[in-house]
């Protein structure tokens, strides 16, 4: 079992409005988004990615395609790193 930290952001209550969305939903989109973009730049393997955004490995690959990216240029290090992790 790993230690888990929590970050907090702060945001206008009426963010939620223009974005018409839940709170719930709207921590889960930063969640993803913040966990798609480190993984665009290389800082973290998708296998990392997953565990950040709250989802299956499987569910992380496909939601990339949302982003217009795709899990299959990974680097070799980031292929080895996603299979210990698998």
């Amino acid at each position: 079992m790993s230690n888990e930290r929590v970050l907090t952001i702060p945001y206008p209550d009426d963010l939620l409005l223009a974005l018409n969305e839940s709170e719930d939903a709207f921590a889960e989109e930063a969640r993803l988004l913040l966990a798609v973009k480190l993984y665009e730049m290389g800082r973290i393997s998708t296998g990392m990615a997953a565990r950040l955004s709250g989802m299956s490995r499987v569910d992380f690959l496909f939601a990339l395609g949302r982003f217009g990216l795709s899990p299959i240029t990974a680097e070799d290090d980031d292929l080895d790193e996603d299979l210990r992790h698998a």
